[in-house]
């Protein structure tokens, strides 16, 4: 696997190399590209934005093969120690190791022990129902998720969403909602003075609070029986494609979501997250990025939050950055500005600072739109309420073979510093 990606790494890279040769020769020549050559140079980045699909599922396939004979592991580690052995990856489970006694937990953590996930795992692979009677209803047919499915789950979404993987994350197994201090406004400078004086009282320090509502996601997905009886890792794929309909789900609503019983998204303008103060147009036509829009994105966001600033665009936006140079030396001498990744782990950068490439960001190219967005995106928060549960629907489903799986979840997101980010919207 590792060399197949190194592979499409290289192939992407030459593709690339490529569409910027016939840039380059354009340019040193003083001319527009040719019919031919924007032919050419269009299927080169065309095959890039494939390859860079085809990299991010591998990756993603790489990731869940890695989690698969996780209960045999664990199982094999119990049996040896005497104990269980679980420590919770994700970090909005975390918080929870110290205090797996909360009610909400209770019945997540009785799933732990070998035979109740022994029983998961059979009804996975073969819809059968043991008799157990430990969090089993045997009115209504409902399994819950062993602790480490849930596990695995959340970082299936964790590594499908761009913010949810820098935002900051927390669980609110207790309450019904999180408050969020806010600093509304900075105190005055301060005042020069006399040794025993205390300068002027300030006035001007304001706080404010805003609040986390984790409200329910739900996805159903229906199985075959055939599947699960004869397709080995069966558990894995279901786990695997329900993480997927979670994560783009919350994928969409952290970048475009309008807060009404859903997260704040970064690209909607709201004095209760990012105000339209935020936004910069300078520099950017009507209907393109420019590069002077992107210079002046960079510089409106203070220099302290460049360590961990990142930008979010759709992939057409970065179709049209990548042709961008720095012509501050002259006409076709300068650099580009898009640098792609040609390392594993590492993200294509953009002066100087890394870039994620979402299919959910906004891609239409109008005046008075947004079409990127740059900032810290640890000041976003997630409030996880998860209460997550695997809900099996057998006689419903019972005429056409089927076994139906449901999964829930409870979360709500938002930014809470909105200095932190900056928007690129055209001019």
């Amino acid at each position: 696997m590792a060399n197949r990606i190194a592979e499409l790494r290289q192939v992407r890279a030459q593709r690339i190399s490529e569409a910027r040769q016939l840039l380059d020769a354009a340019t040193a020549a003083q001319r527009e590209l040719t019919g031919e050559e924007r032919t050419a140079w269009e299927a080169a980045m065309a095959d890039e934005a494939r390859l860079h699909d085809q990299i991010d599922t591998e990756e993603r396939t790489a990731r869940a093969e890695a989690t698969l004979g996780t209960f045999d592991r664990m199982a094999e580690d119990e049996a040896r120690s005497g104990k269980p052995g679980h420590r919770f990856q994700a970090r909005s489970l975390q918080a929870l190791n110290g205090g797996a006694a909360a009610a909400e937990w209770r019945t997540l953590l009785g799933t732990m022990n070998p035979e109740l996930r022994q029983a998961w795992s059979q009804y996975m692979f073969t819809g059968e129902k043991r008799a157990l009677q430990v969090d089993l209803d045997t009115a209504g047919g409902f399994l819950v998720t062993p602790l480490q499915v849930v596990d695995q789950l959340i970082k299936a979404i964790d590594d499908q969403v761009f913010i949810r993987q820098h935002a900051t994350v927390l669980a609110v197994p207790n309450a019904d909602s999180l408050g969020v201090p806010t600093l509304d406004a900075d105190p005055a400078d301060a005042d020069w003075t006399a040794e025993l004086a205390t300068g002027n009282e300030d006035s001007t320090m304001a706080f404010g609070r805003r609040e986390l509502h984790p409200h329910p996601l739900a996805k159903r997905l229906k199985i075959s029986r055939t599947l699960l009886r004869k397709v080995p890792n069966s558990e894995g794929l279901a786990m695997q494609r329900l993480g997927y309909k979670f994560g783009i789900t919350q994928e969409k609503n952290f970048l475009t979501g309008n807060g009404s019983n859903q997260p704040l998204g970064v690209f909607t303008a709201s004095n209760y997250g990012i105000s339209t103060s935020r936004d910069v147009a300078t520099g950017n036509s009507a209907t393109a990025i420019a590069m002077a829009g992107l210079i002046n994105a960079k510089y409106a966001l203070k220099a302290a939050y460049w360590s961990r600033a990142r930008w979010i665009f759709h992939r057409d936006a970065v179709k049209q950055i990548s042709l961008l140079r720095d012509e501050s030396g002259g006409a076709g001498t300068g650099q580009f500005l898009w640098y792609p990744s040609v390392r594993d782990g590492e993200p294509d950068r953009l002066l100087g600072l890394p870039m994620d490439v979402s299919e959910y960001a906004p891609n239409t190219f109008t005046s008075g739109l947004y079409v990127g967005i740059l900032g810290d995106f640890s000041n976003y928060w997630i409030a996880d309420s998860l209460a997550l549960e695997m809900q099996r629907l057998v006689e419903l489903y019972a005429t056409t073979n089927q076994v139906a799986l449901i999964g829930r979840m409870e979360s709500d997101g938002m930014p809470t510093l909105e200095e932190a980010f900056v928007r690129v919207k055209l001019g």
